[in-house]
């Protein structure tokens, strides 16, 4: 797995570490540079797979903007000269790039202007000079093929080069709106929601689509449909593939609901879960705002179930998230060290700061009293607005 990730000049994020679990719920107020985090390792994703561009980008669900807006700048320092980013896997295997764009006059793609692979004791990629290669070309990609698959090295750059945020949003979900980037297993915003599902069932044990299905507490089946013509009105905008819920509390002639239909959280909840299951699933992804649409309790019960999907599918995969509802955090388990809370905040400059929030004996006697959730809501963990 990813044991760090290293981000300096990106956005809001002057120089922070952020060393990871299985399992990295990420809260703090509004605008204090949560979902920056994630797109940094968008962007070295982006790096890790040769090339940095808006394409890339937008693939890996980082949104794009001017080279201005990427880079690093307070009232209070310098603006540094480059962006640097950098990863740690298993036992030594490290990735680092350092990317330019000018300011003054943009290019399509951003240079690289250093990068570095190792495994272990042995250097794959260091560079600083280019010589006739492309400066906007990365050398690492092009290196990974004569890597022997199972090194770490080789296995480090395929797991940032598939990394990707998923945002859901319900008119996605629900089949409605096309989602912009149809990347496997349910696309960026849950456009393929119904496929994603079906592959689920028809590749999962039983007792797995249990624990999924078990969340949606009104529902005795989901499935899904291509001629969905009688459970749709005409007007209604909709996919190929339809999901369909049989509502456990409705006369059997008029019990099929439609995604256009059913409760949004049991979209969301199905999101998350096939997700961490599907072995189409990147191997390091997030999810921004895990916790919308969902009710208090079901969040704390999803959360609870999201590290043993993840370890289920694959020993390795990972998940970040972002989170605002208190509720989240009375899912999380932070006596295994697979699960991590982290608190995102910013200092007095305005720099994004990363606090790993751990149960300390004074924090775990308060949690004696309270629960997470309510100690986040009192100011005990930090991470909440100065309003």
């Amino acid at each position: 797995m990813i044991r760090t990730i290293h981000i300096q000049g990106f956005k809001s994020i002057a120089d922070q570490t952020l060393e990871l679990g299985r399992v990295n719920c990420l809260i703090g107020a509004n605008g204090v540079g949560k979902s920056n985090v994630l797109e940094a390792i968008g962007i070295l994703g982006a790096a890790a797979n040769g090339r940095v561009d808006d394409e890339a980008i937008l693939r890996r669900g980082v949104r794009p903007g001017l080279p201005r807006l990427y880079k690093t700048s307070f009232a209070s320092g310098r603006i540094p000269p480059h962006i640097t980013l950098s990863a740690e896997f298993g036992s030594a295997a490290a990735y680092q790039v350092s990317l330019l764009n000018p300011l003054d006059a943009p290019e399509p793609a951003w240079s690289f202007k250093t990068e570095t692979l190792t495994d272990g004791a042995n250097s794959v990629v260091s560079r600083g000079v280019r010589g006739n290669l492309s400066p906007t070309a990365g050398l690492s990609a092009l290196k990974v093929v004569e890597l022997a698959p199972a090194s770490e090295a080789a296995r480090l750059l395929h797991t940032l080069q598939s990394f990707a945020i998923y945002c859901p949003n319900t008119p996605t979900l629900r089949g409605m709106t096309q989602d912009m980037q149809p990347r496997l297993p349910l696309g960026l915003s849950g456009g393929g929601l119904a496929e994603g599902y079906i592959a689920l069932r028809d590749n999962s044990a039983a007792e797995v689509l249990d624990s999924v299905l078990e969340l949606i507490d009104w529902a005795n089946d989901v499935d899904s449909t291509e001629t969905a013509g009688a459970l749709l009105s005409p007007s209604v905008p909709r996919s190929k593939q339809v999901l369909t819920f049989i509502d456990r509390f409705m006369a059997a002639d008029r019990n099929t609901l439609t995604a256009y239909d059913a409760s949004e959280g049991a979209l969301y909840v199905l999101f998350a879960a096939i997700l961490c299951l599907s072995p189409a699933s990147p191997r390091v992804f997030a999810v921004d705002n895990l916790d919308q649409a969902l009710n208090p309790r079901l969040i704390t019960r999803l959360v609870t179930r999201l590290s043993g999907w993840l370890k289920a599918a694959d020993p390795e995969r990972q998940l970040l998230f972002s989170a605002h509802n208190p509720a989240v955090l009375d899912g999380l388990d932070l006596d295994c060290d697979d699960v991590r809370l982290f608190a995102v905040e910013r200092n007095s400059d305005g720099n994004t700061c990363l606090r790993r929030i751990t149960l300390s004996a004074q924090l775990s006697k308060l949690n004696q009293e309270y629960p997470l959730s309510r100690l986040w809501i009192m100011g005990s963990l930090g991470a909440v607005p100065n309003v």
